[in-house]
């Protein structure tokens, strides 16, 4: 007896690839301004992947998981996802190194024989039938990612290269389409929220315009300029107390109305020393691209001046730190994990590894970092913060 193909299979036999494309490249960007109709467009990427069940959504370094659009899924397990196994997932953080844009399967983070060993895939995956994924980074931070993944089920057998060449078609459409959705919303964004956000910055923040006249300051920076010790307030233009300095400032800030193409998108970054010897550094960031237009019209400015004491400004804390004392990819594992978790019987667990083997990383972890505690492993993670998170 001949078993009958799959519908999106028998379609896909029937249409060109550059049909079945086009049409969903249609229905991605419909989604974007209809969010209604993101679970159609991620069941169709699901056949032309192909796999059994997509969804785009975000997790931090925090644990902390969002899911924004689901297809294929099976709601009971999608509560205890988010109830119980984000702390889990072997996948995160290490999804953070991948640059946005960039495929990406379970093979590239750990083998699926490692995975396989872990307590995630026994309790999580295995019971769904869920056996790998491909999917690709929309969006990442220096704590969270927000990535679109295409999960395989048993019947799609493990991803191959041509589902990451599939995906590598797909994805930039996606990441297109979000950011669509996002540049709408921003819209929508009151100036009293704003500053609420940017009153929850540690680094001290100045909206300004082309003159440095400042138009808008957190509360960080309304005590910088009371304390007067890297810069001041003067005729309501915003001046660094070293001379050099406030030069190079006012000089970026003429130009800053010209937008990314003269400064960059990531801005420019110039060293402030404060009165006391102390190194600062500004970073300025133009407000005249698409995305930021909205935050600089509700003031009136061309530019946020972020300035803090200086020190490495990272994209991912963990990511750098792993570079910085070049840890295996075993032992970032049991490093997030102990993050994470704790103690090394429940990483054991976890991971699906002896105790042995738990605590074999953990003295070599000990051994790069020059660290003696647990503790001591978590602080080190700590101090490579990102400059502008919020600080106790």
């Amino acid at each position: 007896m001949r078993h009958k193909r799959p519908p999106h299979a028998r379609k896909q036999s029937s249409r060109s690839e550059s049909e079945q494309l086009s049409a969903l490249i249609g229905d991605i960007y419909d989604a974007s301004l209809d969010p209604d109709l993101w679970p159609t467009a991620l069941e169709k990427i699901c056949s032309f992947i192909p796999g059994s069940m997509a969804n785009i959504f975000s997790q931090d370094i925090n644990k902390n998981a969002n899911r924004y659009f689901t297809w294929g899924h099976d709601p009971y397990y999608i509560s205890l996802y988010l109830e119980k196994y984000t702390g889990m997932n072997p996948i995160f953080p290490t999804a953070l190194f991948f640059a946005a844009g960039e495929v990406y399967g379970m093979a590239d983070i750990l083998s699926h024989a490692e995975m396989r060993k872990t307590r995630y895939y026994k309790e999580w995956l295995e019971p769904q039938g869920y056996v790998d994924f491909v999917g690709c980074n929309l969006e990442k931070t220096a704590t969270s990612v927000a990535p679109i993944a295409v999960v395989r089920h048993q019947r799609d057998g493990i991803v191959d290269d041509e589902a990451r060449r599939r995906m590598r078609l797909v994805a930039p459409h996606v990441r297109r389409a979000v950011l669509i959705g996002k540049v709408i919303d921003l819209s929508k964004v009151e100036v009293a929220a704003l500053a609420d956000t940017l009153d929850g910055l540690a680094a001290g923040m100045f909206l300004v315009d082309a003159d440095a006249r400042i138009v808008h300051a957190n509360a960080a920076a309304h005590a910088m300029l009371a304390q007067k010790l890297i810069v001041h307030a003067a005729g309501a233009r915003i001046v660094a107390n070293d001379p050099q300095s406030d030069q190079a400032l006012r000089d970026v800030l003429a130009k800053a109305a010209g937008g990314d193409g003269v400064l960059g998108i990531d801005g420019i970054a110039l060293p402030i020393p404060a009165s006391d010897g102390a190194d600062h550094v500004a970073h300025i960031l133009p407000l005249t691209s698409a995305a930021r237009r909205p935050a600089g019209a509700s003031y009136g400015a061309v530019a946020a001046v972020f300035v803090q004491k200086a020190r490495l400004d990272l994209q991912s804390p963990l990511e750098i730190v792993s570079r910085r004392y070049r840890f295996t990819a075993g032992e970032m594992r049991v490093l997030i994990a102990l993050i994470n978790v704790g103690k090394v019987a429940e990483v054991s667990l976890v991971l699906g590894i002896s105790e042995g083997t738990v605590r074999n990383h953990l003295h070599r972890l000990f051994e790069k970092t020059g660290t003696m505690r647990q503790a001591d492993l978590v602080k080190l993670i700590g101090g490579f913060a990102s400059p502008l998170a919020s600080q106790a």
